[in-house]
Order: structure tokens, then sequence, then C-alpha cells
């Protein structure tokens, strides 16, 4: 568990978007939480000029710790660059590490391997160990198979080791996970969930979209593609800029409900979608924990969704609280900040029937990653005339809600006639990159409009 003192815990702050008001009857409440995060240091990057990392922030340094891990598969050998561009890359990710912070760096095949600093240890980032860490990649080098699961395993060992707070892992993969079972793999995350956060990247377009978004799910962390692996040192730069911007881990959002009320679902809206629901952990008699993972300066949102008794015109009652919560070495936690979400009976039909504009936003939102992949499902199967129909609806509430990255995307797997109803033709053919793009990033979502 994290123990920091209040200097060093950025400043958070709740805020509720909703509709309180119900007809009477009514039972589901919706409601937007957005988090915002400030004074966590993830402003002021540090420019990329080859030279040595500048001084850890406050509350940086010995705080962090972090583990490369680079697949060292035979299958990174075609192309022989692919090996030298994931050299490249982690050579980059070191460079951009802050004085202090712990760090290794793993090979991963079908077993997984320290190649820097080794014996089970982390070297504490400075401009010599930079330098050794770098000069020890040219051990890297490509043979062997892909069991994601040991590599998670040695990174969770090597972190266990460190006495920080921030924890967290950046893992290049070119394939599939052929040598071990799903199981295996599912065992590996669920024994890591919760112990660091993981961000995700396939190389090319041999990889399975599936297995690395599961990864970064799982992990609290991000996941993309990396089609060109010439573009692998710009990415890994900036996922290791961003885990250094990381100022607090372990934050929960902890959410009470009175007695008769039935929570339906709890889900991170953005940045990406990302269902919550089933990673409730209980607080105490009326009330659970939903992991967040960790802050830097950045917001997020979340949809919370609640059942209340039925109850009569005039009637009023808090459905949920929801808090921000910082447990404690000591097993107590710190309340960071907090809302409430209202229910109000009313007879009035324009107050009732109105709906909150983030709420029909991320609903919106929701529902566009919900049928992207259903649709590129289709499309794999055959279905083409459900294909067309998923993703022509995709078209329609990309354009609605002015989601411009996602409409780029979806342009390349479909030819749009008209975007405002959604009338689209798929395309005869379709790159490998542009469908496996469109399917990786089909999460994320855009903030209402202003």
């Amino acid at each position: 568990m994290a123990n920091f003192s209040k200097s060093t815990v950025p400043q958070f702050s709740v805020e509720v978007y909703q509709n309180e008001y119900l007809p009477e009857g009514g039972r589901e409440v919706n409601a937007i939480v957005t988090v915002t995060s400030t004074g966590g240091g993830t402003t002021g990057r540090r420019p990329l000029t080859g030279a040595p990392a500048a001084a850890a922030l406050p509350g940086q340094g010995p705080n962090a710790a972090v583990v490369i891990m680079v697949d060292c598969s035979g299958s990174m050998d075609y192309p022989p660059t692919k090996m030298r561009n994931a050299r490249d890359a982690t050579s980059a990710a070191i460079d951009t590490l802050r004085d202090g912070v712990a760090f290794a760096v793993v090979a991963g095949t079908h077993v997984a391997k320290e190649v820097y600093p080794g014996n089970g240890a982390l070297a504490v980032a400075d401009s010599a160990t930079r330098a050794e860490a770098k000069n020890a990649l040219r051990k890297l080098s490509a043979g062997g198979g892909t069991a994601i699961g040991t590599w998670l395993g040695l990174t969770d060992r090597l972190l266990a080791s460190a006495d920080v707070s921030i924890r967290h892992g950046i893992l290049l993969t070119d394939g599939r996970n052929e040598h071990e079972t799903p199981e295996d793999l599912r065992a590996a995350l669920e024994a890591c969930a919760g112990r660091f956060t993981c961000d995700a990247r396939g190389v090319g377009t041999d990889w399975v979209v599936k297995e690395v978004t599961g990864i970064a799910s799982a992990m609290l962390g991000t996941a993309d593609i990396v089609a060109d692996p010439a573009g692998l040192a710009a990415d890994f730069t900036e996922m290791m800029e961003n885990a250094m911007g990381k100022e607090v881990a372990d934050v929960a959002l902890r959410l009470w409900t009175p007695v008769g009320v039935e929570i339906k679902f709890v889900k991170q809206v953005a940045p990406t979608v990302e269902e919550l629901t089933e990673r409730r952990t209980q607080a105490n008699t009326r009330a659970g924990d939903y992991p967040t993972g960790s802050w830097g300066d950045e917001s997020r949102d979340y949809h919370v969704c609640v059942q209340v008794p039925e109850a009569g015109v005039g009637q009023e009652m808090l459905a949920a609280r929801v808090s921000l919560i910082l447990p404690a070495a000591d097993g107590t936690s710190q309340v960071l900040s907090q809302g409430l979400v209202r229910a109000v009976w009313t007879d009035d039909m324009v107050a009732s029937t109105s709906i909150n504009p983030q709420v029909a936003h991320y609903t919106g939102q929701a529902e566009l990653a919900q049928v992207i992949q259903q649709g590129l499902e289709a499309r794999k199967s055959g279905d083409f005339d459900g294909a067309t129909a998923k993703l022509g609806r995709a078209v329609q509430l990309a354009a609605d809600s002015g989601n411009a990255d996602t409409a780029k995307l979806l342009s390349k797997v479909v030819d749009v006639v008209d975007a405002a109803t959604g009338t689209v033709r798929l395309k005869a053919k379709v790159a490998d990159a542009d469908e496996m793009t469109l399917e990786t990033r089909s999460t994320k979502t855009v903030r209402v409009k202003k």
C-alpha cells in the first residue's frame, strides 16, 4: 500500500454531472463523475536531447520503479530491423528515466531473463547505470517462443523488491502468446493485478489485439499498436515520460450506497472505456472500492449507474456517495475528495425526461467502442451485412460526438457514404495494420464538446 506524506499527494477533485430528477416510480440514476488530479508532476517533460535525465521531481525518484519487458522471440528477427528498433526504443526509454528511479530490463521468450542489472535486483537510475543498461541491450537477440505470463511474473518479483509506491511495467510483443495456455496468462495477470501497472504495445501485425489489450486492461495500463517498428522509440519515450509523471498509486474509487440501492455498473469512460464493475472489492457493509491505478496531472471520467427504490413525487434521497480513497501502509485510508449522486422524484415531465449531456455523450462513446468491436468480429466471420450495420452505426456515433480520430480510423475500413445516417460500404481490401489499429484504439473516447 502507498504511504505518502500529505505534501507529496496531488490535489484531487470530484465533480458529479447528472439529471437527478426522476418521474414517479423511476428507479435508474446515472451520473458522470469527473476526477481531476493536479500537482502530480506530468507537466514539464524533459527535452529529448539524449542528455542524462533531470534530477527527480519532488515525490519521484526513489518512489518509482520500472521494468521494461522486450519480446526477444524468434519472430523479432523478421525483418532483422525489428530487433534493432526494439533495442533503440528500450535505449530511448532508459534515457527518459529520472535520476533515482529503480529499473530493470527483461528479455521475454518462452522464458523470462534479466538483461540488466541481473541477480534479481533493480538498478537505480543515474548517468552511469543508464549507460551500463544501454550497453547491456547488445545482449538482446531474437530466438525462442512467447510466454508472456513468465515475463509478467519476473517483472512482479523484481518490482516487489523495491520499497517504492509507483511500480510500472512496459511490455513489447510482436506475436501470439503461443508457448503457454490462455489459462496460464490469465493466472499470471490475476497474480500481478494491483501490484503494478503495465502499458502494453504490439509491434507489427502478427500479434493478437485481444491479448495485448487484455493485458493492459487487467494491469490498468494503456495498449496500442506500433505498426511500423521504426516508431517504437518515440512510443517508448512517451510511455516512459508518462510513467515518470505518476505521483500516487493505488487510488480507489469508493462507492457508498444506502440500503435498497443496487449498483448496476461502474465504468471508466474517459480517456478510454474500461469496465470496472466486476473489479469491486468490499470496503465495508455499504461501500466497495474500484481500482483506478496511478495518477499524475490528469483528469478521467467515470459512469456510475445505480437503481434506487421506487418513491413518490416530492421525495428525494442520496443515491450514492463517490469518494477517492488513498490506502496507507498501516491499514487506514485517506479520503482525497468526494461527490454526491442524488435522486429527486418529480411530476415535471420536462425535468424528469431530460438527459444530462455528459451522460448522453458517454453512453454514446461506450456504444461506439462496442459496435466497432462487434463490427470487426462480424467482418472476420464473414457476416458482411452485420459488419456493415455495426460499423455504419460506429461512423454515425463518431460523427455525432466529434470523435475525429476514431472517424478517421473507421474511414480506412469502410467507405463512408453518409456519416449522419451511418450509411457505409465495407472496403474490399483492408490493410491488417488499419484493422488492428481500429480494434486496438476502439475504446479511446473524446470528452463532451464545449
